[in-house]
C-alpha cells in the first residue's frame, strides 16, 4: 500500500522501525499553536492572490480553528504513523472540510512550515524568557537598594578582599541579567524574518505574497534566500546560546547561595518554600533549588552542544537531521525558564543575615587597601611604598593573632614612624565601603542610586 503522505513514489508504507526513528509528533505537538496560524496566514495569502478560491479559504480557516479546539481542549488524537504535527493537522483537517483541505499545502512545504512554525515557537520563548529577566532584575535592584549600606566581604579567590555592601553584590547580578536580557533582544531582532513560502529549498513558481504572510505572522520581512531559510537553525543555536550565558550567571549566584546558607559563613536565610530537609538528619535544611539551578546550567549547555553538533555536517539545504533540534531546544529552553522562575522565588525570599556579614567583612584584612590609600593620600607615600608598608602591618597582625584595626598605634609606628591615631578612621569596614565613591563603586550612595535606576527603568517599560 502506498504512503498517501509521500505520494506516488513509494509502493510500500514504512517499516516499523522507520516509523519510530522517523516520527516527530511526541514532542513537535507542542508547535501546534504555530503550526495552525502559519497555515492560516498562509491560506489567506492564497485567497488573496487567488491562487485557491475565497470558499476555500473559508472552510480551511474553520477547519484549522476547530482543530485548535480539540487541541487545546484534549480531545485531538495524535497519530505516529502521520509522523509530525504537520500530517497531523492537514488530516484531521480533510476529515473536517473534505478535498478542500488538499489546497492548504500549495506553495508551500514541511521544509518552510516547520522552520516558521519553530522560528514562531522560539520567538515567544525568547519574549517570555525577556519577562522573567526583567522579574528577577527588579527582585535583585529592590533587594539591593534595601541593603545599600549592609556591609559584607567582598572576595577574590573566595578569600576576603575588601568589604562591600549587599546591595552592591546583588546590583553585580542585575548588570549580568541586563546583559542576559540583551542577548534575547538582539537574537529576537535577528531572527524576525519569516521563512514561509521558501517551499521545499528552491522557492514557488506561484505568484505568492510572502510580505504578506510574514506581517500577518509579527515578522519584519521575509527571508531573502529559500536555501537558507529552511535550511537555518541559527536562530535556535543563538537562544540556547542566550540560555547557556544566562544560566552560566544564574549558576554561579546559586553557588553563591548554596556557600552563604552554610553554617561556616551563615550570610544569609534561605525560606522554607526553596529548602528542603533530610531523610536521616532532622537538623539540615538543604539549599535544593540553588543546586538544582547550578545543575541545570549543564543540561542547558548540552542542549547547545548537542544542536550545534547536529548541524555541523549538513549540506544546504534541510536534512532529515534537523529534526532532531526541537527536543534540544523544548528541552534547554524550559530548563532555563524553570530555573529563572526558581531563582527569582528564592532572591524575593531569601534574607541577609546582616551582623554575621558584617563581622566576617572585618576579618581576614579586609581593610588593607584602605591603610595603604591613607598611607599615599596623608604621609604622601608612593602607592607600591605604601603596599609595601601595609604588607609589613598585615603580618605584624598575623603575628599577634588580632586584625588590623587593633594593632597597636606604637606598632605601627615601628613600620612607619609618621602614621598617627587617625589611621584608625579608615580601618572600619563602614567607612571603607562609603568611601568608594568612584563610579560604579560600592559606596551606599551608589548603589542607591544604580538600584533606583534600575527599578525606574523596569517600571517604565512596564507602563
Amino acid at each position: 500500500m502506498s504512503n498517501r503522505m509521500w505520494g506516488g513514489r513509494f509502493a510500500e508504507g514504512p517499516d516499523a522501525i522507520m516509523e519510530e526513528i522517523n516520527a516527530s509528533i511526541d514532542y513537535d505537538r507542542k508547535l501546534y499553536r504555530q503550526d495552525i496560524e502559519g497555515s492560516k496566514a498562509h491560506v489567506r495569502m492564497l485567497a488573496a492572490r487567488q491562487i485557491v478560491t475565497p470558499d476555500d479559504a473559508k472552510a480551511i480557516v474553520q477547519g484549522l480553528d476547530t482543530i485548535l479546539s480539540e487541541i487545546e481542549s484534549g480531545t485531538f488524537t495524535f497519530s505516529r504513523a502521520l509522523e509530525d504535527i504537520h500530517m497531523n493537522v492537514e488530516a484531521r483537517l480533510a476529515e473536517l472540510i473534505g478535498p478542500a483541505a488538499g489546497r492548504l499545502h500549495t506553495a508551500r512545504s514541511r521544509n518552510d512550515q516547520v522552520a516558521t512554525d519553530f522560528k514562531l515557537w522560539v520567538r515567544d520563548t525568547l519574549d517570555t524568557l525577556d519577562d522573567q529577566l526583567s522579574e528577577l532584575m527588579q527582585v535583585l535592584a529592590e533587594k539591593a537598594e534595601l541593603h545599600a549600606g549592609d556591609v559584607m566581604p567582598g572576595f577574590t579567590h573566595l578569600q576576603s578582599a575588601q568589604p562591600v555592601t549587599f546591595g552592591h553584590h546583588l546590583m553585580a547580578y542585575v548588570e549580568m541579567f541586563a546583559r542576559d536580557r540583551s542577548r534575547v533582544r538582539d537574537a529576537r531582532k535577528r531572527m524576525n524574518e519569516s521563512p514561509l513560502g521558501s517551499a521545499a529549498l528552491a522557492g514557488t513558481s506561484f505568484p505568492i505574497d510572502r510580505k504578506m504572510t510574514a506581517e500577518a505572522l509579527g515578522f519584519d520581512r521575509p527571508t531573502a534566500n529559500s536555501l537558507d531559510a529552511v535550511s537555518d537553525r541559527d536562530f535556535v543555536i543563538e537562544a540556547l546560546s542566550c540560555a547557556s550565558i544566562t544560566a552560566m550567571h544564574l549558576s554561579r549566584l546559586a553557588e553563591e547561595i548554596v556557600i552563604w546558607c552554610s553554617a561556616q559563613f551563615g550570610f544569609v536565610k534561605l525560606s522554607d518554600k526553596f529548602s528542603t530537609g533530610s531523610s536521616i538528619m532532622p537538623q539540615k535544611k538543604n539549599p535544593d533549588a540553588a543546586e538544582l539551578v547550578r545543575a541545570k546550567t549543564g543540561r542547558i549547555y548540552g542542549s547547545l552542544q548537542g544542536l550545534l553538533t547536529m548541524m555541523k555536517g549538513l549540506p544546504l539545504a534541510y536534512s532529515k537531521d534537523m529534526q532532531e533540534d526541537k527536543e534540544q531546544a523544548f528541552d534547554g529552553l524550559a530548563s532555563i525558564s524553570l530555573a529563572l522562575a526558581a531563582m527569582t522565588g528564592m532572591m524575593r525570599d531569601l534574607e541577609p543575615v546582616i551582623k554575621t556579614m558584617k563581622k566576617a567583612a572585618g576579618s581576614g584584612y579586609a581593610t588593607a587597601t584602605d591603610l595603604a590609600d591613607w598611607l599615599v593620600r596623608v604621609l604622601g607615600l608612593p602607592f607600591r611604598d605604601a603596599h609595601h608598608v601595609t604588607g609589613k602591618m598585615v603580618a605584624l597582625a598575623v603575628d599577634k593573632g588580632v586584625e588590623l584595626h587593633k594593632v597597636p598605634l606604637e606598632d605601627m609606628k615601628a613600620v612607619e614612624p609618621r602614621i598617627t591615631q587617625e589611621v584608625f578612621s579608615v580601618l572600619s569596614v563602614d567607612k571603607s565601603v562609603r568611601s568608594r565613591t568612584s563610579y560604579g563603586g560600592t559606596s551606599p550612595v551608589n548603589v542607591r542610586k544604580q538600584a533606583r535606576r534600575w527599578l525606574k527603568a523596569l517600571a517604565a517599560e512596564k507602563a
